[in-house]
Order: structure tokens, then sequence, then C-alpha cells
């Protein structure tokens, strides 16, 4: 049965803390994973949290300080002398163990190193920590399980058994030559069914999928979900084995590339921490950029409504309909960049196929428009049937308003698809064509559109 927090287990937890009810703590613990005992942490205060985790045995105290949230982590670890953390980390996978340290400032980093037992662990984790941030060199792991290719299936096997005491889950074994370069995978089916003497060369498979330390997460990411793969090998420049790269990391990194796509689409430049500990005025940074550009981009609707002032004055029913008009279009706009740049960050279309998705968007947006615009004349024909609101001219000024709908419609979902491809060609963030930029954009050519039409549809009332 799936953990669930409500505000009635909280009040039960925080009523144990208070009474220091540790056996009641503990009976409640004990059957929860350690991410259900995070997710319980990160809805107490400090003081409640760091009581509960005080009484985890080690093991579980390292997995669940993986899983908290960053603000609450931070806090028990700066609570924590170097050696404590050490000893914290000792049970965690190199790249988990380098996450956490990477977190403290430079100089601890040093101290908490220098208290971990095992230098070979030592050494590995220090090895991480000087990748690039966003490499697959920063996200692997070095736990592994490996074996040579000119071993026997039965030397194999103890090589194997000796290895995996500090691999948690072994999804593959890995073949390496005498320079350790990889050269395959085994499969456990094979060695299980080969004899004992037959050497693991005869047996491994020799095409494997891997990365190099230097390939960008999101490029990893995406080979894996390509590829369908739980877990991939990362090697160094010349080919030697030296870590990997399992699905739950890329889990995350998929998350995050989805966080920052989705605020470069609503014109917010990435945030560098969560959403609650991000400062105020970094917020405002954040934040105030787009929306300045795009205020200024805003204001040329009020120069084209000048420049067709005349006609206003003439006709000013037609102003009723500008916000009617202005918002199809940047609507339509924001939904078809929308689809096109999810379409390319999946890997579903390129540049290469503008002309097929012109011909698409344009069949889509036409239609569209042509829909939205007899929307928009029967409801100029409903209210004339019982207002005199729009005048005698009233069949007209419905047939402006369908006209313009059906070129704004279109005009819209042609931009909203093709400025994305055209971006993507041009080596920027397609994401920058945000449904903002491109609803301005459609904004201010949608007056134009309007009046244009406007002026050639009802010239003999304008004149």
């Amino acid at each position: 049965m799936q953990f669930e927090i409500n505000t009635e287990l909280i009040h039960e937890i925080q009523s144990l803390v208070e009474n220091k009810d540790n056996a009641g703590i503990q009976t409640f613990l004990h059957d929860l994973f350690p991410a259900d005992i995070a997710e319980t942490l990160n809805h107490l205060d400090f003081k409640e949290a760091q009581y509960i985790y005080e009484l985890l045995d080690e093991e579980t105290s390292s997995a669940v300080l993986i899983e908290l949230r960053e603000e609450l982590r931070e806090e028990l670890l700066a609570s924590f002398s170097s050696k404590e953390i050490a000893e914290e980390i000792d049970n965690l996978d190199s790249d988990d163990a380098a996450d956490v340290i990477n977190e403290l400032p430079e100089d601890r980093q040093t101290e908490v190193l220098s208290h971990i037992e095992d230098v070979e662990q030592a050494g590995d984790i220090a090895d991480l920590l000087s990748f690039e941030e966003d490499t697959a060199g920063s996200l692997m792991a070095t736990e592994l399980v490996r074996v040579n290719h000119s071993d026997t299936v039965t030397a194999c096997i103890e090589e194997i058994r000796q290895q995996a005491e500090s691999v948690d889950v072994m999804y593959a074994v890995y073949v390496v030559d005498e320079k350790e370069r990889l050269v395959g995978m085994l499969s456990l089916k094979k060695l299980l069914i080969a004899r004992p003497d037959t050497r693991i060369e005869e047996i491994y498979d020799r095409d494997v999928i891997q990365v190099t330390t230097s390939a960008h997460t999101a490029d990893v990411a995406e080979i894996m979900q390509k590829y369908d793969l739980v877990v991939v090998p990362v090697v160094d420049t010349i080919g030697r084995l030296v870590g990997r790269i399992t699905i739950d990391d890329v889990v995350d990194v998929i998350r995050e590339e989805e966080t920052d796509e989705a605020h470069k689409m609503a014109g917010i430049e990435t945030f560098d921490e969560p959403y609650m500990n991000m400062p105020f005025f970094d917020m405002i940074k954040k934040r105030a950029g787009w929306l300045v550009i795009l205020f200024i981009g805003e204001t040329l609707t009020a120069t084209a409504m000048g420049f067709f002032e005349g006609q206003l004055a003439k006709a000013v029913i037609l102003a009723l309909f500008v916000p009617l008009i202005i918002s199809s279009g940047g609507n339509t706009g924001s939904q078809a960049s929308t689809l096109i740049i999810r379409a390319m960050a999946l890997g579903e279309i390129s540049f290469r196929d503008w002309w097929r998705i012109l011909k698409k968007e344009f069949a889509v947006g036409l239609t569209l428009g042509l829909l939205l615009g007899l929307v928009g004349f029967l409801r100029v024909a409903l209210w004339s049937s019982f207002s005199t609101i729009y005048g005698p001219h009233w069949a007209l000024i419905g047939l402006t308003v369908a006209a313009t709908l059906v070129g704004v419609v279109l005009w819209g979902n042609l931009a909203g698809s093709l400025l994305p491809v055209l971006l993507k060609r041009i080596k920027l963030d397609p994401a920058v064509c945000s449904a903002p930029f491109v609803a301005t954009l459609v904004d201010v050519t949608g007056l134009i559109i309007y009046f244009t039409t406007a002026t050639i549809i009802l010239r003999g009332i304008l004149l």
C-alpha cells in the first residue's frame, strides 16, 4: 500500500516527538522505506526532524539523507561534524556520497574526505567531484561488477562474488581487457548455463552502448530512453571502464530538464535552487527580465492602434473586438509552440521537417481559424438579433471579425510552430520562443491584420 502523508499523521508524529516516545517512533518507522521516512521528515520543523533522524540506524539514515529536501539536508549537515558526515556517507554509493559532499563548502569537503576510512572510496569520491557539472562523470557511480575477458566462468563467478559486496543492485556484469578497456557485457543467463571451464571471451556480448565521462547528462538521458536501458557504462577518453549510470539518476536529470524547459517556456530564467529556498530579490531578477522585454514588445500594440486611430474614430465598435482578436491568435500560437518544442525535445521532429510542419500547421491553422471565425460571426449575429450595439452594418462587422480571426489564427499557428524550429537551426534554445513571446508577437501583428481587414471590408463605412 502506498504511503501517504496527511495532517493527522503529522500531528501524531509531532506528539511522539514532543513526548520523546522513542519506542512509538521506532514502531512507526519500522515498515517505512527510506523515501517514506524522508517525506515524513520534510513535513516537520528542523528540531523534530533532527530528533527522529538521530534515532535511525546507520544504513537507514544514509539512505534517508539523500532523499530529504535540499534545505533540510543542508541544515542537518551543518549540525554534523566532518567525521559524522563521513560516517553518514560511508553506506552510500560513490555518486550519492559525492552529491552530499558537493553541497558543503570547499574547505569542509576536504575535511570530510580526510575522515573517510576507506582510502579507495575517498579517492573515487574526489574523482567524481572533479568532473564538470552536468556531465556523465559527475553523475556516475564507480561501484560496478567487472570481469576480464580471458577469465573462465569459474573464475568469473568468484570475482563477481567478491565485487558484489560493494554493489547494492547488480544490473550488469561488464567485461574488460587487460588494460581495463570496456569490451562488452556478460549475460547472467549465459554465465549460468556455460560450462565452468568456458572462457568469458566466448560468451560475452560485444555490442554494448556506452557513454564517455564528458557526455552531457541530457544526452545520457536521451540514450537511455531511446534504448530502454536501466544502466549504461561510462568510459574515459581511452575507453577504460570507470563507472555506471543507473536509471534512478537519469530520472532526476529528466525531471530537472523538464523543469528548466517549463521555466523557459513561461519566460522565467532557470531556478538554481528549490522554489521555497529562492531569495526574494533573486526571484525578482529571474522573472523581471523577460517581463520587461515582453512589456516593451506589447507597447508596440499601442503604436499599432495609434496608426489606425482614424479607422477607430470612425468605427469605435472595432475596439470591442481587439481583445478577442489578439487573444485568439496568441492562444493558438502558444499551443503550436508548446507542441513543437515538446516534439523537438522528444526527437520526433527536426529542422529538416520544416516543410512538412508548414503544410500540416497551415491546414490546422486554417481549419481552426475558420472554426473560430464562424463562432465569431454567429456571436455578432446573435447579439444583433436583440441589440443595436453593432448598428445597421452588423453583417459587415461580423464578416470583418470572422475574416480577421481566420488570418490571425493562421498566422499565430504558423509563427508558433516555425519559430522554435528556426531557433533550433541557428543554435538557440527553442524554449526561449515561449508562449509569452509568441503571444506578444501575434498581438502586435494581429492588430495590423485586424485593421487592414477592416479597412478593406468596411471601406464604405470608414470613408
